[in-house]
């Protein structure tokens, strides 16, 4: 019998859907209301922040986190990874920042810090750094250099939940940071993001991107009376101060985030137990393990099975293995691998520009993840490697 592994298995359980039917069954406001602020409020005190802004997706919460750094501290240069999901580097050039690349640790799966310390210009306004499937991705020396040079950093926290630097919760060491709640996330609300940050006026602009740029979805008085003086033949209700977008969440979705944040750190730990065992119980001679990953503070959602080596038949061989175990998998890890590839960085990039990036592309060829979940059982996971040894 094949082990039938799915990508992610019980992220919405019964007790979220009766949550969620009885709040329905109270016939209640369903667009952005009460649960919604309540949602931001209760994230905020988990992640450690003063302020955050609920979006429709992951995605949502990349765009606005770029234009708000846009329409504080205008365009230039961001730096950014060339490993992760799409909507991080379309941000940046949706946004009109030029993406200047790094390429990866392949111990933390970000970028290298070193590296991005090297591509600092005058030009850079932000560092974007996407903590990989629950992979720490700054440390101290990049955070300090930062501060100096007055460089904003943003942190895509999507895949990395709960991931601590310094025991402290990666998304509040940024200017602006963000998070996805898509399924196969650690917690879901079926869709749905949150964009972070302790800046006040970052905030408001935040508020406002999220819902046409209207300046009454702002909640500072003082901050909405300003636009008021300024344009009093414009009707207060009114006011559209960006270009701006309609990435509401509703408060469905909110709901179910309230239910599922409640059991997100126990969740969590689950995981990392299934991940310590899986890296423990692999063949370091076919497959990277825990001398080449950091697993302090990480919080991982995916079982990442990476090959040692460029080997293009012994890779073959794995993945025909996976597709006859009925084990679902991800080639290239999360978005597919090296975005340098992609063709929407072709006509932007010079020819080849991605054969300069070679442990990206190590990934891009010869990583994998696989399901990581609370209740996947440790019996389960031994099994899973014993068969992934096996292959010759």
């Amino acid at each position: 019998m094949p082990m039938n592994w799915p990508l992610m298995e019980n992220n919405i359980t019964d007790d979220d859907l009766d949550v969620l039917v009885d709040f329905i069954k109270q016939k209640p406001i369903l667009t952005q209301s009460v649960n919604v602020r309540e949602f931001e409020k209760e994230w905020s005190e988990w992640l450690g922040v003063k302020y955050s802004v609920f979006v429709n997706s992951g995605s949502s919460a990349n765009l606005i986190t770029a234009a708000a750094l846009k329409a504080t501290r205008g365009t230039g240069e961001i730096i950014v990874s060339p490993m992760g999901w799409v909507s991080t580097i379309a941000s940046v050039m949706q946004n009109d920042f030029t993406p200047v690349f790094v390429d990866i640790d392949p111990k933390t799966l970000s970028m290298d810090n070193d590296k991005i310390i090297e591509k600092i210009t005058d030009k850079t306004k932000a560092v974007f750094v996407t903590h990989v499937q629950g992979f720490n991705g700054i440390s101290d020396k990049l955070l300090k250099v930062l501060e100096e040079k007055n460089i904003a950093l943003l942190e895509d926290v999507c895949e990395s939940h709960g991931a601590t630097h310094n025991c402290q919760k990666l998304g509040s060491f940024g200017l602006i940071s963000n998070f996805s709640f898509y399924y196969a996330h650690h917690m879901s609300t079926i869709e749905g993001g949150m964009v972070c940050t302790n800046d006040e006026k970052i905030y408001q602009i935040l508020r406002m991107y999220r819902s046409h740029g209207m300046v009454r979805e702002s909640n500072d008085d003082s901050f909405k009376q300003e636009y008021y003086d300024q344009y009093p033949e414009l009707n207060p209700e009114f006011i559209f101060a960006y270009p701006a977008y309609n990435v509401r969440s509703s408060e469905i979705h909110a709901v179910m985030g309230r239910h599922q944040l409640k059991r997100l750190d126990e969740n969590n730990k689950k995981r990392q137990k299934n991940f310590e065992l899986f890296l423990s119980s692999l063949d370091r001679n076919k497959y990277r393990t825990d001398l080449d990953f950091d697993l302090e503070g990480s919080c991982n959602y995916a079982l990442n099975l990476v090959l040692q080596k460029a080997d293009p038949d012994f890779c073959a061989r794995v993945m025909k293995v996976l597709k006859e175990q009925n084990i679902e998998f991800r080639r290239g890890s999360a978005g597919g691998g090296n975005q340098l590839r992609q063709p929407y960085l072709q006509s932007v990039l010079p020819a080849d520009e991605y054969k300069n990036y070679p442990e990206v592309d190590h990934i891009h060829f010869y990583g994998f993840y696989i399901g990581n979940y609370p209740d996947l059982p440790h019996d389960r996971i031994r099994e899973l490697c014993d068969l992934l040894n096996s292959i010759d």
